[in-house]
């Protein structure tokens, strides 16, 4: 808690205040006391002290060592009619605050945030990071957070900070116009972006958002892995390509397991009857004289098709383009 010195008769004559890490504001205990005409202020580097006059600030001090008295306080002086200049004691709220940078806070989303994306559609995320503030609009600050409390420190209104920078998240995210990959692709884009969305929250309470840092971003389990699986099939490039690879994958798996090598055979012909059922449902027949391929069910095919379309291996138009083909063929 911060440190007072008086004197201990009933007039004040120092007023300094040594604060304690997150300490944000604190008010000089006043009861029963009055502050001595020619009293000593002392404010500190970082902090600025407030004198009200009947709820409202009137004269401010920042760094630096004063003495009160009608010259000091021109404002009070003429809401309280010291114009021929007072002698005695008198009384009035003061307030220090912290103008320090308040560092290293922690931020995240205690749950997923959904978000509608320009190219994923509805998805939901997680998303961690740090963050640092100060107090920047003493008035609005004292208004929204302060009141009459005789303090605050950052562990009061960090909840509420917390809970504006997850709505900002989903504001920032969701009504982006650059797709969720390309900014999770470049960390201090995001940072960026989502610190221009948290600022107006903050600014609301006249503090400022010094940096936001996003230190982690995931997506769902089941939607990364279409993620890998379409990344997969492009870097392939062919169908041919990715029964091979399924080939390969199988023939890894089997030597991982007890009696290894007798299961590699099943797993080359199950990724080579895989390549040749996708191949066949997109047509992918090449020239020269191959052996035809064993008509399949239509139906079953376009079921292969939807798959692929899901996981992003083939486009819409070319689903839309086979699936006609092959319900033509039905009679």
């Amino acid at each position: 808690m911060g440190l007072f010195d008086f004197l201990s008769k009933q007039l004040i004559d120092v007023i300094d205040w040594v604060e304690e890490p997150g300490e944000l504001a604190e008010r000089v205990p006043m009861k029963d006391r009055e502050i001595q005409n020619g009293a000593q202020l002392t404010v500190r580097e970082g902090q600025v002290a407030a004198f009200f006059n009947e709820g409202q600030i009137a004269d401010m001090f920042g760094p630096g060592l004063y003495t009160l008295e009608t010259s000091t306080l021109p404002i009070l002086t003429s809401l309280r009619n010291w114009d021929k200049g007072f002698k005695s004691p008198f009384k009035s709220d003061v307030v220090f605050y912290s103008l320090k940078e308040q560092i290293n806070l922690k931020w995240g989303t205690a749950q997923p945030v959904t978000i509608r994306d320009k190219e994923l559609g509805p998805i939901r995320l997680r998303a961690f990071g740090s963050y640092s503030f100060k107090v920047d609009k003493v008035a609005a600050f004292t208004s929204t957070l302060v009141g009459t409390l005789e303090r605050v420190t950052v562990a009061d209104i960090e909840p509420q900070l917390r809970a504006a920078i997850a709505t900002a998240l989903a504001t920032g995210l969701g009504g982006g116009s650059v797709p969720f990959l390309d900014l999770a692709a470049n960390q201090t884009a995001l940072s960026q972006a989502l610190k221009d969305a948290v600022n107006p929250a903050f600014a609301q309470w006249g503090l400022s958002l010094s940096s936001f840092f996003v230190e982690s971003l995931s997506l769902p389990d089941e939607v990364q892995k279409h993620l890998d699986k379409a990344s997969s099939m492009r870097v392939l490039g062919d169908l041919d390509r990715y029964a091979k690879f399924q080939a390969a994958e199988a023939i890894e798996t089997a030597a991982a397991n007890p009696g290894g090598i007798a299961g590699i055979g099943a797993g080359v012909g199950a990724g080579a009857a895989i390549g040749q059922a996708m191949a066949s449902g997109l047509g992918a027949g090449g020239g020269g004289a191959a052996a035809p391929a064993p008509a399949e069910d239509p139906f079953a095919l376009v079921e292969k098709l939807h798959k692929l379309l899901t996981i992003g291996a083939i486009s819409q138009e070319e689903f839309d383009a086979k699936k006609a083909e092959l319900l033509s063929r039905i009679r």
